[in-house]
């Protein structure tokens, strides 16, 4: 099957970690983020990815190589757009998802459904504490998308899902998207197809989407053992104190310091006795 991941956004949120890597190749627990959606993604068949690429391609390709293939927008082209643009020619259905959103979501599962249903397009929907940051998704009990409400305010919306950013798509919905120009799939198609074939399906489970410094950090640290995960590479002194916290390559830790909840990026320095918490660290220096 089909996998197509948006890999082409700016990640303005995280610079300057982004100002010169693209936000899917931040290291994750000391690994490229795209490697653990790659890894996800052939657990549940999707034995064919493309990358839908706009932001230096260059440095995913001398990562991924010939194990991924890629296409490259010249401008920036909204959701729909990229997706188009990336499966022209493509008349089987597929699989879609944001390049920046942690998650164990049952991609099977969520297949099985859109064929069940023999919908057109099938959302993944995530249920979350507070749905006044995002879009809420309402469905019937069949699955059925009936309303989107966009950053209702708290308590004021009848449904806690949000759109989590991984879809099954039908090759035809997307035939009649312009090339050339941006085209928003959350506000542009989903809204037509409500009553012709739109389908979704709640999971539980891990998402975190990658995107700010707050989830980039948590991201990481919900990877990282009680004990810490430390790049074999990394130099650490005695004494030192590592509680859920991901160190680098080739990061140093001085004796007598304490990093928890923390990022210690490659070649990252916390000098003897420092107390790191909560942080991401480059050089010297805390980035967040």
């Amino acid at each position: 099957m089909i996998g197509v991941v948006l890999v082409g956004g700016f990640g303005t949120r995280l610079r300057p970690l982004t100002n010169q890597t693209p936000k899917a190749m931040l290291p994750v627990a000391n690994r490229p983020f795209l490697e653990h959606q790659l890894e996800h993604l052939a657990s549940h068949g999707i034995d064919r990815v493309i990358l839908a690429c706009g932001y230096r391609p260059d440095a995913l390709r001398a990562h991924f190589g010939d194990r991924v293939q890629y296409v490259v927008e010249d401008e920036p082209l909204g959701t729909a757009g990229a997706i188009a643009h990336a499966t022209r020619g493509v008349e089987e259905t597929f699989v879609a998802c944001n390049g920046d959103v942690l998650t164990d979501l049952d991609v099977t599962a969520l297949v099985g459904l859109h064929r069940d249903r023999r919908a057109r397009l099938t959302l993944a929907l995530h249920a979350v504490d507070d749905p006044s940051r995002y879009g809420v998704v309402e469905t019937a009990a069949d699955g059925a998308v009936t309303r989107f409400v966009e950053k209702p305010p708290p308590g004021a919306a009848g449904a806690d899902t949000i759109n989590a950013g991984t879809y099954v798509i039908e090759p035809e919905v997307l035939a009649d998207v312009p090339p050339g120009r941006a085209v928003s799939i959350e506000q542009e198609v989903f809204p037509t197809l409500i009553g012709r074939g739109l389908y979704a399906q709640v999971q539980a489970g891990r998402w975190i989407d990658i995107g700010t410094p707050e989830s980039y950090l948590a991201a990481n640290v919900q990877l990282a053992p009680p004990e810490g995960l430390v790049d074999p590479s990394a130099r650490v002194e005695p004494g030192v104190r590592i509680a859920r916290s991901v160190v680098g390559p080739g990061a140093h830790v001085g004796a007598g310091a304490s990093v928890s909840g923390s990022v210690l990026l490659p070649g990252a320095v916390v000098p003897d006795g420092r107390i790191v918490e909560n942080r991401v660290i480059d050089g010297s220096e805390p980035v967040w």
